[in-house]
């Protein structure tokens, strides 16, 4: 009797882990997560891309931070995608992202989806103006009078030729 009762007992733990597993590992959605441009810089726009059906669902997120939580919006029809725009904090570090979904009270998470990219180190060079510049003139200036100088020279030198 005893032995019936542990092999009822063992069998009874061996199918609820049985059944509990699949069901653990069975939400695969969403697949993946793509965004437009894959590069961006702070305080620009991003558009991603969920695809996966679950997360047609009304009150299905997506978040990173570098960008609050916002709601996705299905794009319907046959397609199993939906789309939030969002935009990047102005605060945010650069370097590679990872974007969080909530779909049907279930998170899951993708990384490296996109990077923000920090400022251009800005210097002594590289500013634009119109017209010349007091460097552009004071070169020019030079090029002229050792132009001259040079093409007298070489005229008083041929002048004084004639005379011998």
């Amino acid at each position: 009797m005893r032995t019936t009762r542990a092999l009822a007992a063992a069998g009874a733990a061996i199918a609820a882990v049985g059944l509990a597993a699949p069901t653990a590992s069975a939400w695969s959605q969403p697949t993946s997560v793509s965004a437009a441009p894959s590069v961006i810089a702070r305080g620009g726009q991003l558009v991603l891309t969920v695809n996966g059906s679950a997360c047609q669902m009304a009150g299905s997120t997506i978040s990173s931070s570098a960008f609050p939580t916002t709601q996705l919006i299905s794009q319907g029809g046959n397609s199993s995608t939906s789309t939030a725009t969002v935009t990047v904090n102005a605060s945010a570090n650069p370097g590679s992202y990872t974007v969080t979904t909530t779909c049907e009270g279930q998170t899951k998470t993708f990384n490296g989806v996109f990077t923000v990219i920090g400022g251009v180190r800005g210097g002594l060079g590289g500013s634009s103006s119109t017209g010349a510049t007091p460097t552009d003139v004071a070169i020019g200036g030079g090029l002229v009078a050792a132009a001259v100088i040079g093409g007298g020279l070489f005229w008083m030198r041929r002048r004084a030729e004639k005379r011998i």
